[in-house]
């Protein structure tokens, strides 16, 4: 009896604990985005964390409210509070790896200028700058600034948010860089559109600096854009000629910070993602020049 009792009296199976505060489980949930591109659902979490799924669920809720994570239709991924505020944080270094080889690539390709910048605000903040002969003649610099709605950089990207957001990010009057500028929000809102139409190709000559022109196009993921590239030439240069150039560096880009984002789930703005190839014919449709030599 007594050693039935024993058995009886025995655990059935051991069971792993789970940590005992609540900052031990947030640290693990945490710890199971890897990077930036890192989307999970709660099952994926829940699995990874080995917490239950109840627990699990109420601790993400509170990392959204919290912003330390986003909640998607693509499930969850880091929010602002995580990849750090304004946008300057290490996660910039996931988007450099991404693009050095071919921002080396384009440079070596043309000859030109090649900017990689995200947007800060109203602003966009240079995360890199790939030099050519002409590198000396453009004022920019890694960790500069420069207003995003008179740079194709930061066309680029604003042409891929919502106008609300738009709005609220270029708040109040507009400077005006050089003659060319673009000096009110109505007038921005007709050139972003015109970039659309254009699939995501941002033109700008002497809109920032005078003297120079730059096409880009945006780096593009789940959610709308994280960077953009650009290519800058001196004010006539025929920018025409190198923009698919640009548009292929960006999409390949999206697809290394974004490994998912050509499967049959990617969402409606991801299919938008321009083709890798235009011919000449498809590039004059996209492209027209004013009178005065402005990109329309």
């Amino acid at each position: 009896m007594a050693a039935l009792s024993t058995e009886q009296a025995s655990p059935a199976a051991p069971r792993r604990d789970l940590p005992p505060s609540m900052v031990e489980r947030m640290t693990l949930i945490m710890d199971a985005f890897t990077g930036r591109s890192t989307r999970l659902t709660l099952e994926d979490v829940a699995r990874r964390t080995h917490l239950p799924r109840s627990t699990a669920h109420r601790i993400l809720d509170q990392l959204v409210q919290l912003n330390w994570l986003d909640h998607t239709s693509f499930g969850y991924r880091l929010g602002k509070r995580a990849l750090g505020l304004g946008g300057r944080d290490g996660s910039h270094g996931e988007i450099r790896e991404a693009a050095a080889p071919l921002l080396h690539e384009l440079q070596i390709k043309t000859g030109m200028v090649v900017h990689l910048a995200v947007l800060d605000g109203a602003e966009v903040f240079y995360l890199d700058k790939v030099g050519g002969r002409f590198a000396l003649s453009v004022p920019s610099r890694v960790g500069g600034r420069a207003p995003a709605h008179c740079t194709a950089l930061g066309k680029a990207i604003l042409a891929w948010l919502e106008p609300e957001q738009v709005d609220t990010l270029i708040d109040g009057p507009i400077s005006r860089l050089t003659n060319h500028t673009i000096g009110d929000i109505a007038t921005l809102h007709q050139e972003l559109n015109r970039i659309r139409q254009r699939h995501g190709l941002a033109f700008e000559r002497g809109e920032c600096f005078p003297q120079i022109s730059c096409v880009a196009a945006a780096i593009r993921g789940h959610e709308g854009p994280v960077a953009s590239i650009s290519l800058v030439g001196e004010s006539r240069t025929p920018l025409e000629k190198v923009a698919p150039l640009v548009v292929d560096a960006a999409r390949q880009a999206a697809l290394t910070l974004f490994p998912g984002l050509e499967s049959p789930r990617r969402t409606r703005a991801a299919a938008r993602t321009p083709d890798p190839t235009w011919s000449t014919e498809t590039m004059n449709q996209m492209l027209a020049v004013g009178q005065d030599g402005d990109w329309l």
